[in-house]
């Protein structure tokens, strides 16, 4: 249970716009005026906005996404950055093309419901000099924001990165991914007063081929055992913000919905009455169901 000695925590899947998620997260037939926001905070406190990352948001779309999760105060968004500023890497950004994200992005931070802004690099970004520039352009031009970053590559794994993240208050992001020679390895660093934890689930076979769709490499449902290690990193993240954000980026007929479930309850949040359809999907909820 959270208690004054632990940061606030905050569990959620990445995105809710999957088709592969109806009949399984969202009822079978469900009506369009239930928007999958609404749905979705009933049962957790954070969503990480993927879309952010292909597209410039509009902020019409952020505005409603506030008003969506209206009957959740406690419910944060997080998002990430566009991929011009972090996949695209040929041309520095335009000025416009900075004001398009930011402009964009401004409802959520104005409602005060803009909990991180993630600047998530591939493995491909490795700590090279002109990365290293190319980086700090991009936290001076997001500096604005509570930003968290996510690096995959070994090569950032070491303590100037720690500590110049904490000199600028920006979060490292710990991430659980399958592990090849020079990947990030699962930690619990915290650089700023918030922390954050994504879990990209461990499909080896697929992370790095090449003609892997996106539900190719996010078809990954955690184990019990596997999620233990998570749970004790968790806490030691907490012990240390304001507060966390726990993202599972498993996506794949919804089981980043079944580990964040899980995780929560495991971190002693109460669970509402579960879809019986997402316990026939996945039986190893019946556990949550019984403890709610």
């Amino acid at each position: 249970m959270e208690t004054e000695a632990l940061g606030a925590v905050r569990v959620g899947p990445a995105g809710w716009s999957y088709d592969d998620w109806k009949g399984i997260v969202y009822p079978p037939g469900m009506p369009k005026s239930l928007h999958p926001l609404t749905f979705l905070c009933e049962y957790f406190d954070t969503v990480e906005v993927n879309s952010t990352f292909y597209r410039p948001p509009s902020a019409r779309n952020c505005a409603s996404w506030v008003g969506k999760v209206f009957g959740n105060p406690r419910f944060m968004f997080t998002a990430k950055l566009w991929e011009r500023f972090t996949h695209q890497r040929e041309t520095w950004a335009t000025d416009t093309e900075i004001r398009l994200f930011t402009d964009g992005i401004a409802p959520l931070a104005e409602a005060g419901k803009l909990g991180a802004l993630l600047a998530q690099f591939p493995w491909s970004f490795k700590r090279t000099p002109a990365n290293r520039e190319w980086l700090a352009r991009v936290l001076d031009a997001f500096a604005a924001y509570p930003l968290a970053l996510e690096v995959r590559h070994a090569s950032w794994d070491v303590p100037e990165v720690y500590a110049g993240l904490a000199a600028r208050n920006i979060a490292f992001c710990n991430i659980d991914q399958p592990l090849f020679a020079k990947s990030v390895r699962p930690s619990a660093a915290v650089t700023a007063r918030i922390g954050y934890v994504r879990l990209h689930g461990r499909n080896y076979d697929d992370w790095f081929r090449e003609d892997a769709g996106r539900d190719d490499r996010y078809n990954y449902l955690y184990t019990e055992d596997e999620l233990k290690p998570w749970l004790n990193k968790i806490q030691e993240v907490r012990k240390q913000v304001d507060a966390a954000y726990v993202i599972t980026n498993n996506h794949f007929e919804g089981q980043a919905v079944v580990n964040a479930l899980e995780i929560q309850g495991a971190l002693g949040k109460r669970t509402v009455a579960l879809p019986q359809y997402l316990v026939d999907k996945y039986p190893r909820l019946r556990k949550l169901r019984e403890i709610s």
